[in-house]
């Protein structure tokens, strides 16, 4: 029996976890993967206080674990399967067992969209799907593709220029839909071009992507580009993980709360991406967590 249990050890869960255990409260984060959570996967961390320089998701994670670890939270690497959140005390049933609680906090974020189309499951891992941290520099000097133009794959897509013999960005919308310093260092960069208005419709090889198709959402028309070996890094959104959570009410698959954090569910309170709210940012992560934590803990 914990106090406070946290599902998910991204900003805002180790967020909760620390200003839990500020509290006397015994906490436990549960974690299916690694701290950190998506935002310990990018290449890059940026816009949010008092970074390191050159400062990447892994750096962030690593430091983010070691701190929470410091202030005494306990972290269990275990994968949830079933939770009970109505009643006094809240259950929580994992591969590694139950754990049980008098408060809740459902932070365990989303996941990366996929996008459906033919050869993408095939090809996943072999040039399609790739990450930019992890496989970047795998594909210097080689043509590279970034379907997206919020700011998360901007933001890959220009650490991804720097190994690429060219970069080019497949975004639906007519225009970027990212901040406006990424607009302008895409537009310097001299190895960038940009496919508005089009989507990845297709992936085709063997062993290796070798053939794409881009298709235009003005008319529909296909363009079939022959690029063996190419790096294509898909960025499009990320599907909320709120499946365990039958109990609640969502709106479009993401929680409602209010400003406390607190759900409809009394002692159960959601923070971060898996929430509903209009700014998804690890500084915005940050401040949930530590709001649920505060009032989870009063």
């Amino acid at each position: 029996m914990y106090d406070i249990l946290i599902i998910g050890a991204g900003p805002a869960g180790i967020s909760a976890g620390i200003y839990a255990v500020s509290r006397g409260k015994r906490t436990l984060v549960l974690e299916k993967a690694q701290v950190g959570g998506i935002i310990g996967k990018v290449s890059t961390v940026t816009h949010y206080t008092a970074l390191q320089q050159q400062e990447t998701g892994a750096t962030f994670a690593a430091r983010m674990k070691e701190q929470a670890l410091r202030a005494g939270v306990e972290i269990v690497r275990a994968e949830v399967t079933r939770v009970s959140l109505t009643g006094e005390v809240k259950s929580v049933t994992t591969d590694q067992g139950v754990y049980e609680a008098r408060r809740i906090i459902l932070a365990n974020g989303g996941t990366p969209r996929k996008l459906g189309i033919p050869g993408e499951a095939e090809l996943a891992g072999k040039g399609m799907g790739m990450n930019a941290a992890r496989d970047g520099a795998a594909y210097t000097g080689k043509n590279i593709y970034v379907v997206g133009g919020a700011d998360g794959a901007v933001k890959e897509a220009l650490y991804l220029a720097s190994f690429a013999k060219h970069l080019t960005i497949i975004h639906f919308e007519d225009q970027l839909g990212c901040i406006a310093e990424f607009r302008q260092k895409v537009a310097a960069a001299g190895n960038i071009s940009l496919r508005l208005g089009s989507r990845l419709h297709a992936v085709y090889g063997k062993d290796r992507v070798e053939r794409l198709e881009i298709a235009s959402e003005h008319d529909g028309s296909l363009e079939v580009i022959e690029d063996p070996g190419c790096g294509i890094f898909v960025y499009a959104g990320v599907t909320p993980n709120t499946a365990l959570y039958p109990e609640l009410t969502l709106v479009d698959s993401y929680i409602p709360t209010n400003e406390k954090m607190e759900t409809a569910i009394p002692g159960v309170y959601a923070a971060g991406d898996i929430r509903v709210k209009q700014v998804r940012q690890v500084a915005t992560a940050v401040s949930d967590g530590a709001i649920a934590a505060i009032n989870a803990a009063m």
